[in-house]
């Protein structure tokens, strides 16, 4: 396998980021303004991870385009890290936007489109009682604290490199030694992570049963398929010992849709058939709205509700005053009612084959140990020649220099990808020509990389 010539590598970042200073000027000048009135210059503090030393500004997003202030147009394949997969400003919804936003922002009341959301979650997801939140970290929050009500039990179990929002329970690790710590860079954990959490490997099912038969586990908290360390894939039987075991062990298992949805308009619960106690989702389904929801049995809902000791309805921490919105609510009754469909998948999810076919051709031809993979129409690759088994083996496989060579070079050329992965996401409005675009593209940079 070609071995890479860091030296090259670091010559040629340099140079990309010189020419994205140059040709992204008025950013570059908005960037140093607002670092005199905005923490860290952007509206939120993870703005800064993307390549180049600022990032660009938007002056307008359209379907799978966007255009900065300077002019430059890009092909989006990050599409809002999944906020905007139903593509910016699908029809149905800024349509329905526009007529809710004459008829009311924030009544603390339901709407008209409150029942038919719920019934579509429950039809697309199988879960019978559904909660509408504004973030997907909301009703992970609250699925926790259901879980803990409903069991008596005061832990959660996470897998190792997860991510599942801003939730302080899951912003936890292993070390070397195999002991629950804070994640690396937690800002502020409020207690030890250690005293709320326990974390295993995924895939590791061992290590899982062994968790779960100390019995304070409430609730296991899993992506069906790890997504925010590179996409790490359930292995044959992993979800059937995870539900047998949960069930064994008195833990209610909670699915996290959020990312997952792109496996399908049900996600991968329907796609795969799993059965999960609760299920969380967020960001796409309101077509970059936001809103999220948490789904969960019809028995978990009378038990919760029938316990005279939990206050669901004023100060028992579950809830918020702008959940279940009138404006979420049609958005997502006009995404969920006519973007994200069946048709729209069959389109999107072979455009990612074409995507990771496109990228697997380049990775062969210039002999590099990189692995593609592709959940519905996400696609990602990776630093390494197998697909991850663990989240560990995920991040062993990260190179952040690599990681910011190729996302510059890829933003200079016109196609944006997610900052925090390698990873393409497929909208509606997305086309072959875009997904063709970035295959020329990297073909052009990893060509440099490896003196092709």
């Amino acid at each position: 396998m070609t071995e890479l010539d860091r030296s090259r590598l670091a010559a040629l970042l340099e140079r990309e980021q010189m020419a994205f200073v140059r040709t992204h000027p008025r950013s570059g000048e908005r960037f140093a303004a607002s670092e005199q009135s905005l923490f860290g210059g952007v509206p939120m503090s993870w703005m800064r991870r993307w390549p180049g030393g600022f990032p660009v500004v938007v002056a307008r997003a359209s379907g799978a385009r966007l255009r900065d202030i300077d002019g430059n147009e890009y092909v989006d394949l990050c599409l809002g890290d999944t906020g905007a997969m139903a593509g910016h400003g699908p029809g149905p919804t800024v349509r329905a936007l526009a007529e809710q936003s004459t008829r009311g922002l924030a009544t603390m009341l339901p709407s008209e489109y409150a029942a038919w959301v719920g019934e579509e979650l429950a039809r697309r997801f199988g879960l019978e009682r559904w909660q509408l939140t504004l973030t997907a970290t909301d009703a992970n929050r609250f699925a926790i604290r259901i879980a803990r009500s409903l069991t008596g039990r005061p832990r959660i179990l996470v897998f190792n490199h997860c991510y599942h929002g801003t939730v302080d329970e899951t912003l936890a690790s292993l070390d070397g030694e195999g002991r629950v710590v804070a994640r690396s860079g937690n800002v502020g954990p409020p207690v030890d992570p250690a005293a709320t959490t326990r974390v295993v490997e995924f895939n590791d099912e061992g290590a899982l049963e062994a968790a779960l038969s100390q019995g304070d586990v409430a609730c296991v908290l899993a992506e069906p398929a790890m997504t925010n360390i590179g996409i790490v894939p359930p292995e044959p039987g992993f979800h059937d010992a995870l539900r047998r075991l949960t069930r064994e062990h008195g833990a209610l298992l909670v699915i996290d849709e959020t990312h997952t949805i792109s496996a399908g308009p049900g996600g991968f619960t329907a796609a795969h058939g799993l059965d999960p106690d609760m299920l969380t989702i967020g960001k796409a389904i309101a077509g970059g709205v936001p809103a999220g929801a948490l789904g969960m049995r019809a028995h978990l809902e009378a038990r919760a509700l029938g316990d005279a000791d939990a206050d669901y309805v004023d100060t028992g921490g579950i809830g918020g005053t702008l959940a279940g919105n009138p404006l979420s609510l049609a958005a997502m009754r006009a995404t969920l009612g006519e973007v994200l469909t069946d048709e729209a998948f069959a389109h999107t999810v072979p455009l990612a084959a074409r995507w990771a076919e496109g990228v697997r051709a380049v990775v062969a031809q210039a002999g590099l140990a990189w692995h593609v993979t592709q959940l519905g129409c996400r696609a990602e690759y990776l630093f390494r020649a197998e697909t991850p088994r663990t989240g560990s083996e995920a991040a062993a496989a990260r190179d952040p220099l690599l990681e910011d060579y190729l996302h510059l070079a890829a933003l200079n050329r016109g196609v944006l990808l997610t900052p925090f992965h390698n990873m393409a996401l497929i909208s509606p409005a997305t086309t072959e020509a875009d997904v063709d675009r970035h295959t020329s593209v990297i073909r052009e940079t990893v060509g440099a990389l490896v003196g092709a």
